[in-house]
């Protein structure tokens, strides 16, 4: 489908560019019933509305010329929530409106603001400001709005969630009133409407399909990760999925910084980007990336917000978003403008249940796997380099004349290998990573359920270390230990018991073989990890009554025990209870002396019960007391 008819200026643009079918919201704004209209747009990221808002507004800023006059006074301004995204929608109408003659000018946030307010006073048609930047230039009297016929807020539900909201109600109350305001969100929560409720007339409501198509242009992937084996799954990942540049996303800056260290360490050519670094680094960090000199850039949700990048077909979620919005918007880097893309969350199975409902929330269906291995990647990597430009080139007299050189002097074999090396030189090594497997429980696991398996057959079995209480085993340190070496996860390790100089430990049944592979191929404090035969008997089994033998029965010549019998097993021996006399509360104290089984008790019981009269008790002495 083409573009619909627009300036002639624009339409030339857009044919240089290769822009043969417009997106929805592109449609949707050119057409009869939005023109001249103030707009409410729910678009999503990656959905193309920089070129729709730079489409729709043009009419309004040019009206039937194709050029803008030679006096540079502001007649647009377009407000959005982040630097990289200002300068994006800079680079954008740029191209746009090349063929027009517009002057284009930036306005953000740590940006120098005496070369801002030069640039300001030498005129521009179109300017692109971060929020807190534009009502600066505005209160200096530096920007001149008089002149302004359209604006636009780009974002705006990013724009207030940042805490904007004093600053854009300040620049719409000093723009004319007879401006056309758009606004484009990606989605419309009750402050966006009373938002365009009290700045706009008449305006027209439009809501895309850019979200289904958006999905529809993502691959999801989801892959199982060991907890401790991250990095080395975002280095498989990177050398298996074929990408000119990929972006992974980390929840924290320390994150990022040691992920950034770590792939460099490998060999990627990787930049980082966080809150903490300068606008003049962060520009730098980009344009690596757009000129080639980077691959792979780390960075944070806030400080990739608006991010585009050409050829950027791989998002990488190294750490688990916090909701399903911040999901989107990571893998919304991708899969723009029609190109397809692949977005890869990463699992550790404690997280699934978490990685589960975000997907869910966010109205995807992954692909379930595994890590790639690195024997599959080398795999590829054979099959790569039979397409690499190094051999399907074609050469030149001299490298033939050189070829010829090295034929003489080396065999066919030794140029090859050498071939190999210098191509194996140029990629990372692929890292060797464990698949923990779909685990026992997905989404639908409850807590309670690992409380049951106490009170039925147990599915476990018995492991042994050697450290105990004499080597300071503590459950603190030991379940992470256990975790790292066996590459499994605390719902797969049962009781664990600490002795003075041992630990035995239960591992689910459906990991055990899994265990018993990662634990041998690691070694750890020299802690040596065996599987026992059988259960110890401290776990939790019941053990039978055995009582001891009648030392009365001993023979008084210190023979054997030939006539020593033990009850039998789980018998208890009962007492006799008619050889013990009852109690009788008026005999307290008579029998003081006495005890059961002597001579003098048995005849004083006997008296008792035939005369009925307890025996005389002693009289107590009178204490004496002190003279003077």
């Amino acid at each position: 489908m083409p573009f619909p008819q627009t300036i002639d200026s624009l339409s030339r643009a857009l044919i240089e560019r290769k822009y043969d079918e417009p997106t929805p919201v592109q449609m949707a704004v050119m057409e009869d019933k939005a023109e001249g209209r103030d707009l409410v747009v729910s678009a999503q990221t990656g959905s193309g509305k920089t070129v729709a808002y730079g489409l729709a507004i043009a009419k309004t800023l040019l009206g039937d010329a194709d050029r803008f006059p030679m006096d540079a006074s502001p007649v647009a301004l377009i407000v959005a929530p982040t630097r990289e995204l200002a300068m994006q929608v800079e680079r954008e109408l740029t191209w746009l409106y090349a063929h027009t003659g517009a002057r284009i000018l930036s306005c953000v946030g740590g940006m120098d603001p005496k070369r801002e307010r030069r640039q300001l006073h030498d005129g521009a048609h179109i300017i692109v400001g971060t929020p807190g930047r534009l009502r600066d230039h505005l209160e200096r009297g530096v920007l001149d709005i008089k002149a302004l016929k359209a604006v636009v807020l780009d974002e705006a539900d990013e724009m207030l969630d940042l805490g904007f909201r004093e600053d854009l109600e300040f620049i719409l109350e000093a723009t004319p009133q007879t401006r056309r305001t758009l606004l484009f969100s990606a989605t419309m929560p009750k402050p966006i409407a009373l938002l365009a409720k009290r700045y706009q007339k008449n305006s027209l409501r439009i809501e895309t399909l850019g979200e289904s198509r958006a999905h529809a242009d993502i691959e999801y992937r989801a892959m199982r990760v060991a907890p401790n084996e991250v990095e080395h799954a975002v280095v498989n990942v990177l050398r298996f999925v074929e990408s000119q540049s990929a972006i992974v996303f980390c929840n924290t800056r320390e994150h990022v910084k040691h992920l950034h260290a770590t792939l460099s360490e490998r060999g990627f050519h990787a930049v980082n980007l966080s809150g903490e670094l300068s606008q003049g680094e962060r520009n730098h960090a980009l344009q690596a990336l757009r000129d080639g000199r980077a691959r792979v850039c780390v960075a944070t949700d806030v400080a990739a917000r608006g991010i585009d990048l050409p050829n950027l077909n791989l998002v990488i979620h190294a750490d688990l978003p916090n909701d399903a919005e911040i999901l989107q918007h990571r893998s919304g880097r991708t899969g723009r403008a029609g190109k397809k893309g692949v977005s890869v969350v990463l699992v550790p199975l404690s997280r699934r249940s978490k990685a589960e409902r975000l997907l869910r929330e966010a109205g995807v269906l992954p692909v379930w796997g595994g890590v790639p291995q690195a024997e599959d990647i080398r795999k590829l990597d054979q099959q790569r380099m039979m397409m690499d430009p190094i051999l399907t080139a074609p050469s030149s007299e001299e490298d033939l004349e050189m070829a010829k050189l090295v034929l003489a002097s080396r065999s066919p074999e030794d140029i090859a290998a050498a071939l190999v090396r210098i191509y194996r030189s140029r990629l990372p090594a692929a890292e060797d990573v464990f698949d923990p497997g779909p685990g026992r429980e997905s989404d639908s696991f409850k807590q309670s359920k690992r409380f049951e398996r106490d009170s039925g057959p147990r599915d476990f079995s018995w492991f042994r270390m050697d450290i105990g209480r004499k080597q300071n085993a503590d459950p603190k340190w030991l379940l992470p230990m256990i975790c790292r070496r066996g590459k499994v996860t605390k719902p797969d390790i049962g009781a664990i018991k600490i002795s003075e100089h041992e630990t035995r430990f239960e591992i689910a049944n459906a990991m055990v073989a899994k265990f018993i592979t990662a634990a041998k191929s690691q070694t750890e404090d020299d802690v040596k990890i065996e599987l026992m035969a059988g259960a110890p008997e401290q776990s939790g089994e019941k053990r039978s009554f055995k009582p001891k033998f009648d030392k009365a029965r001993k023979p008084s010549d210190g023979g054997a025990y030939e006539d020593r019998k033990p009850h039998a097993d789980g018998e208890k021996p009962k007492f006799d209870k008619a050889r013990k006399p009852k109690y009788d509360p008026s005999q307290k104290g008579s029998l003081k002396k006495e005890r059961p089984g002597t001579p003098e008790y048995e005849r004083a019981l006997k008296e008792m019960i035939a005369t009925g009269n307890p025996p005389p008790r002693k009289e107590k002495p009178e204490w004496k007391k002190r003279k003077g």
